[in-house]
């Protein structure tokens, strides 16, 4: 029997892969392990293996398409077999009921009082189309049979892509999901079933923001977030990019963010001549040694490290209707790719000294431009950096890169005719933009959080900014 090629699980959140390319021909012999076929995810390009030896007979997908995980996209198995596409594992088939005799009303019926007047139920969002699930015969009758959705049962079997009955009878046995009571009463109100929802909560309850997400997912096309707006006029198009892929998770986490943040901006100009001054001494006396000259970012990183030490109110999330104050400093760095906006994480940035950084963040940039960054390099962050300083941008309003409690904008470092002492003299300056979302923090506290850190810019202490 010939065995399924399918697209694996390449991480919790990812749900869809745009195929790159076949590494092999229709019809090819290939062995176990072999590469057949790369897909792109929201952030890499990954490898999909042979599972078994045999000959390669592939589906009907081709080249920039977009195809959810668990998908069958070929068979591997002797050399006459062909592919057939699987019955659709999250459907579920009945046997046809019989009709129902129609029957006329009976003559004498209970006079009966005019229906109360209702609201129209207000339309819920279309959610995507639900991408097929594996499931044992067992399994699929019983769920039929409890009237279970199988794509919110979490499997075990297959590595953890299939569901097998013990599977359906742990969920029909799990208690209530845990929720917030807000979270509780969305989720009642959007007709969401808790029972689908991972919680990012304490213990694994689930939280407004896990509820929203949710929600926000379900009114948009899997994988293609849109902007409902009024008919635009005929133009001529030169190009048309689907908004998917990377661009297509950037534009959705970018929306949600605007639409459930209370985003307040701070500007502050900084006078960066003494810090310019000693990136300048480290790069001359560090770069032969580390292999690397230190830069800008490196420094800005241990610098938010220490100010979020000294006000922790800013090291935060919103967890449903707790704020969270969180116990490591793991800052993101910004950094454009060829394929979009990255934000790898530093761990414990106040914990590492400033060589360890620097080799950390610049092993993450070349894993982006090669496309080979893990996913878990790319989440945990409680504090954002994003420098566009080098495209002589001298000040902007970064968006705030949930669920974190604000983001740090540096524009460019450059000289400026400045009033020192009753004199103009030229003095190098930046202009920091501090976004925070003020649901968690007021505007008070964020401005010392940033006039602290501007004191570090002007007045660097190499001991501080280096180990």
């Amino acid at each position: 029997m010939a065995e399924e090629l399918f697209i694996p699980k390449l991480g919790q959140t990812v749900e869809e892969v745009t195929l790159i390319s076949w590494q092999v021909k229709d019809g090819e012999k290939v062995g176990l392990g072999q590469a057949v076929l790369e897909v792109e995810t929201d952030k890499a390009v990954f490898e999909v293996e042979a599972t078994d030896s045999g000959y390669v007979h592939m589906g009907p997908y081709k080249a920039g398409d977009v195809v959810p995980v668990l998908t069958v996209v070929a068979i591997i198995g002797e050399k006459d077999e062909v592919f057939s596409e699987p019955t659709p594992a999250g459907t579920q088939e009945k046997p046809a009921e019989p009709e129902k005799p129609v029957t006329a009303p009976s003559l004498v019926e209970a006079p009966t009082a005019p229906a109360p007047k209702t609201k129209p139920t207000p339309e819920m969002p279309k959610t995507a189309a639900p991408t097929k699930v594996f499931a044992s015969p067992r399994a699929r009758k019983l769920a039929a049979a409890e009237e279970v959705v199988l794509g919110s049962v979490t499997p075990s079997g297959g590595g953890g892509v299939r569901v097998r009955e013990m599977d359906v009878r742990a969920y029909l046995a799990a208690p209530s999901a845990k929720a917030s009571p807000i979270a509780r009463r969305m989720a009642a109100e959007a007709g969401l079933d808790l029972r689908s929802l991972h919680g990012s909560g304490p213990r694994g309850e689930i939280t407004r923001a896990d509820v929203e997400m949710a929600l926000a997912k379900s009114a948009l096309p899997s994988g293609q977030p849109v902007v409902k707006s009024a008919p635009l006029p005929p133009m001529e198009v030169a190009e048309k990019l689907p908004l998917k892929g990377v661009r297509g998770v950037i534009a959705e986490r970018m929306g949600i963010s605007v639409h459930t943040t209370a985003r307040v901006t701070l500007l502050m100009e900084a006078d960066a001549t003494d810090f310019t001054a000693l990136r300048h001494k480290l790069k001359t006396e560090k770069e032969s040694d580390w292999g690397f000259a230190p830069g800008y970012n490196d420094l800005l990183a241990k610098a938010c490290a220490c100010a979020l030490r000294r006000f922790p109110y800013m090291n935060a999330r919103l967890n449903g209707d707790v704020i969270e104050r969180l116990a490591r400093v793991n800052i993101g760095i910004a950094v454009d790719a060829e394929r979009g906006l990255y934000v790898p994480v530093l761990r414990d940035v106040d914990q590492k000294d400033l060589r360890t950084l620097g080799a950390e963040l610049r092993q993450r940039v070349e894993e982006i431009r090669s496309g080979k960054i893990s996913p878990e390099h790319l989440s945990g962050g409680t504090f954002t950096i994003t420098n566009l300083g080098g495209y002589d941008v001298d000040g902007f309003t970064p968006i705030i890169n949930l669920p974190e409690a604000a983001i740090l904008g540096v524009g460019r470092i450059a000289p400026k005719a400045v009033v020192r002492d009753g004199k103009i003299v030229a003095r190098t300056m930046v202009t920091l933009s501090l976004v925070f979302d003020h649901r968690l923090v007021d505007g008070a506290p964020a401005a010392q959080f940033l006039q602290y850190l501007k004191e570090l810019i002007e007045n660097p202490n190499e001991v501080t900014l280096t180990l």
